[in-house]
């Protein structure tokens, strides 16, 4: 994209004349169950029209953009960004305007942040103060997690005012941090109970803090103080543990969990195995994990990767998780976009315990998702739409105002070229940190406009935004697509129509006979950890069964929560027999 200019103060969009009305032409419409050809009226920042050209009288004065040959998309939601986040010492160097203006160069219109009181701070204040730092800035519209970092009965009661009457309907519990932010079994029991009083989501970062504290001391001990030391601190084995834990305890305590970051297969897999034995899971995974791996990371710049839990080392973990995203056992894109310069990452040079933790990719994540999953042929377009829009907004209760196209939906959208390329660079990003960890990665799919709320604020590859043009959206409580499933009226078996037609993506099924991959069946995730009958999911999406080769493969992780793992089944994984455009050796 080309340099911006200079960024333009507040201005009532009422003074913009020809911001306020658009009419988008000529364009495919893609929406997470279907794309269309259609033409879009958007007026005053909300879609009037959706249909065909000779339905409507388009006035004049009227801004018209062709898109002849371009998707018409929901804007994205990143669900998982950390802007302006203090981290000991230092604070991240994206703040609210220039994340949010990354964001929106990258065809993200709305973010949503994580308020992180400190231990012993009112959750009222902390939420009061990030909404002080985050108006005035923010580029795009943007809302609320707010998180749990100690517990006593004035958090319960803070808990409920935050969600009765400041617009924010999930929390996050830390299971890793120790003496900082950690949470122990019968605390995360608590909290999950009333979270669920409440009707909102519970929300967890997934590593065992106990096995990390641990690991730190012994590895320091033994002289690895390097970076290095930060992913033997915390392997794979120690997020997969915790996001089992986190499964059961809210299971038991009925509370619909999203399990942020999933950064490793194993993570992955247990999260889809929860799903399919009935428990009320969403996972997310990462930009930064389905982007890149620490495989050819050069010893001297990986303190600059370093975040929590990791990017992994294994080259093959991006396609994993990529799968695990196509077949639903993942359901959301973040990015954690939490950016620190070089100088204020290299504090932790000699001791990796204090290295800041956190890298860009709230710009970047929606290409990278289209370059790896739909260019690939992993991902169909609506897919596409679904896991970096659409999953977001229904989970987190704010569909259909955002995430569909559609007449009464927020003007929020980015018309696509799928066919375009950009080299992503710290020379051309919009980001305030000095590196770029995606630098020189080519991608297809630009987003050549970006409309928020109806005002274009990237312009043919242009990007102009208004400082404090974003607003806050709160977020209600009981989102349905999510106490459907706790109420029992949603069960895979007993799936609607639309339902079937909206969990599988735009006929994904089809699609997935059509590429040739195989989704083979797995036990319910208590086989796994002791023999014991199966059980229907309600909360995964309608099965795509195929065939189970015989022969394993050799690729897969070896770790296992059991010694039943191992040979109980076969793995799952997806094959790709026949992608798009012919196979490619970089990505298969």
């Amino acid at each position: 994209m080309s340099s911006s200019p200079k960024p333009v103060k507040k201005v009532p969009i009422h003074l913009q004349s020809a911001q306020n009305r658009v009419y988008i032409k000529n364009g495919e419409i893609v929406n997470h169950d279907k794309n269309f050809k259609a033409d879009v009226y958007i007026e005053d920042g909300t879609i009037k029209f959706v249909g065909a050209a000779s339905d409507i009288t388009v006035p004049g004065g009227v801004r018209v953009i062709d898109a002849t040959g371009r998707m018409i998309l929901p804007g994205g939601i990143d669900p998982h960004t950390r802007l302006q986040s203090p981290f000991g010492d230092t604070v991240s160097t994206d703040d609210f305007y220039s994340g949010t203006k990354a964001a929106v160069a990258g065809g993200t219109t709305m973010i949503i942040d994580c308020v992180l009181p400190k231990k012993h701070e009112s959750m009222i204040e902390a939420y009061d103060k990030w909404r002080s730092w985050a108006d005035p800035k923010v580029c795009c519209d943007y809302a609320l997690h707010v998180g749990v970092t100690w517990w006593s009965k004035s958090v319960s009661e803070e808990i409920g005012i935050l969600s009765r009457e400041l617009g924010v309907n999930s929390f996050k519990m830390y299971m890793a941090y120790k003496g900082l932010y950690m949470l122990n079994d019968p605390e995360l029991l608590d909290v999950f109970e009333r979270i669920r009083s409440l009707n909102c989501v519970a929300m967890v970062h997934a590593e065992n803090g106990d096995v990390i504290d641990k690991n730190v001391k012994s590895l320091l001990a033994e002289g690895v103080s390097g970076p290095e030391g930060h992913e033997l601190s915390r392997q794979e084995e120690v997020e997969a543990e915790a996001v089992n834990r986190a499964c059961m305890l809210a299971h038991q305590m009925k509370t619909p969990l999203y399990v942020t970051g999933v950064t490793s297969k194993s993570s992955a897999e247990l999260v889809g195995r929860a799903r399919r034995s009935g428990y009320c899971v969403f996972g997310e995974t990462l930009a930064s994990s389905i982007g890149r791996s620490m495989s050819n990371v050069h010893k001297s710049e990986l303190i600059y990767y370093i975040t929590s839990p990791p990017i992994r080392m294994s080259a093959e973990t991006p396609r994993q998780l990529m799968k695990s995203l196509a077949y639903d056992d993942l359901q959301v894109t973040g990015s954690d976009n939490c950016t620190f310069k070089k100088q204020q990452k290299e504090v932790g040079l000699n001791n990796f315990s204090k290295i800041p933790n956190g890298v860009n990719g709230v710009e970047d994540r929606m290409s990278l998702v289209w370059e790896k999953g739909v260019h690939q042929g992993l991902l169909d377009p609506c897919r596409f739409v679904a896991v970096t829009s659409t999953n977001a907004a229904k989970i987190f209760n704010i569909y259909p105002q955002k995430g569909r196209i559609a007449v009464g939906s927020d003007a929020d959208l980015v018309i696509w070229n799928p066919h375009a390329t950009r080299t992503i660079s710290k020379t051309t990003d919009h980001h305030a940190s000095d590196f770029n960890i995606f630098e020189g990665m080519s991608v297809h799919g630009v987003p050549e406009y970006v409309l928020v709320r109806g005002r274009i604020c990237v312009d043919n590859g242009t990007l102009r935004v208004a400082e404090g043009f974003g607003r806050f959206i709160p977020m209600l409580v009981r989102p349905p697509f999510v106490y459907d499933i706790i109420d029992g009226k949603v069960k895979s078996h007993e799936v609607s129509s639309e339902h079937h037609e909206e969990h599988v993506n735009g006929n994904l099924a089809k699609k997935y006979g059509e590429l040739g991959i195989i989704i083979p069946p797995q036990e319910p995730i208590h086989e796994l950890l002791a023999a014991g009958g199966g059980g229907g999911s309600n909360c995964s999406s309608p099965s795509l069964k195929g065939a189970v080769e015989g022969r394993r493969d050799m690729q897969e992780s070896s770790f296992s929560i059991s010694e039943e793992l191992d040979t109980s089944s076969v793995r799952p994984s997806i094959k790709v027999r026949n992608p798009p455009g012919g196979k490619s050796s970089g990505f298969w």
